[in-house]
């Protein structure tokens, strides 16, 4: 009867939070975008590096511009400027499991507005292991 008793809470929280499960991904699958579909993409393809300073000063994709949440107002203009509305922005950070990419293309999509803004899966380290 305890034993009943104590997983009451659990399943409640389990129903509560279903749709909230922590190991999936918060992206929707038409939010993300493999390393291959993006590079078919080419010229149209415009990549957002959001990893901290350094690490876009030491390595990034060729081409990619710099915009992070440390410097979001002051590299916000900068991108802008070089975005047009042909264009699908590809945002990335890391790896799959860092947030950074994610909180800065849901920002490119709810404060500036942009429609075709993905996340890269896998990231940076994505991108390297499939480099040619």
């Amino acid at each position: 009867m305890l034993v009943a008793l104590a997983f009451l809470p659990a399943i409640g929280q389990a129903i509560y939070f279903r749709d909230r499960v922590s190991w999936q991904s918060p992206d929707l699958a038409s939010e993300t975008v493999t390393v291959e579909r993006a590079r078919s993409w080419g010229a149209t393809a415009m990549f957002v590096d959001a990893r901290p300073d350094n690490e876009f000063a030491a390595d990034h994709i060729p081409g990619a511009m710099l915009l992070n949440e440390d410097r979001w107002n002051e590299l916000l203009q900068e991108f802008l400027a070089q975005w047009t509305p042909d264009r699908k922005v590809v945002v990335y950070c890391s790896t799959m499991s860092c947030n950074l990419a994610r909180d800065v293309a849901r920002r490119l999509r709810q404060e500036a507005q942009l429609p075709n803004v993905y996340v890269l899966e896998g990231g940076w380290e994505e991108w390297l292991r499939k480099k040619k």
